[in-house]
């Protein structure tokens, strides 16, 4: 049951991700527009601000989900990396408990007319399955496979995958 979870809740989170990525060239073209009404024909707009703020929100928000699935998140692994897998598991479970879910629970409470946007975005979803992936590694000792495609990888990792296969014409 928590894998075919993990399996919806990453392509959703991917699929959702993907869609909104698109938003990027609509902000692009808003922000273009803006540029050139100001600075060429020296009528600069106010709802181009609120559009952009907007905008960027919706990116902010959909790429959290979108993140956590891809593994894109910024961590401090420095250490982290060092522990075994199942060690990981719990750092991130108890982390999870700790910070994630009252997090959201905070802002459903302060926020509750909010609370049906964050079910909208999937964050709270992306983090119920990341908490069964840490479940699911601290019982067998090893990362469940991510049902994603990498569309975002760390450049470490990329370059560790590539040096262990020899090929080192990729390797910077």
């Amino acid at each position: 049951m928590m894998r075919s979870y993990i399996k919806f809740a990453d392509r959703l989170s991917v699929s959702m991700g993907k869609a909104f990525s698109w938003c990027i060239v609509i902000l692009m073209g808003g922000t273009c527009y803006e540029v050139f009404m100001a600075y060429a024909l020296n009528a600069p707009t106010l709802w181009n601000f609120d559009f952009s703020l907007q905008m960027y929100g919706a990116i902010f928000m959909m790429a959290g989900a979108y993140t956590l699935c891809t593994e894109a998140h910024v961590r401090g692994d420095v250490i982290y990396r060092l522990f075994s897998q199942r060690t990981q598991a719990w750092i991130d479970v108890v982390l999870y408990f700790i910070f994630f879910f009252p997090g959201v629970i905070a802002l459903a409470f302060y926020g509750y007319e909010y609370a049906a946007l964050a079910w909208k975005i999937k964050v709270t979803l992306q983090g119920i399955g990341e908490v069964f992936r840490c479940i699911i590694c601290i019982q067998t000792g090893s990362w469940p496979e991510r049902g994603t495609e990498r569309d975002a990888e760390e450049t470490e990792k990329v370059l560790m995958r590539t040096s262990q296969q020899g090929n080192k014409e990729d390797v910077i």
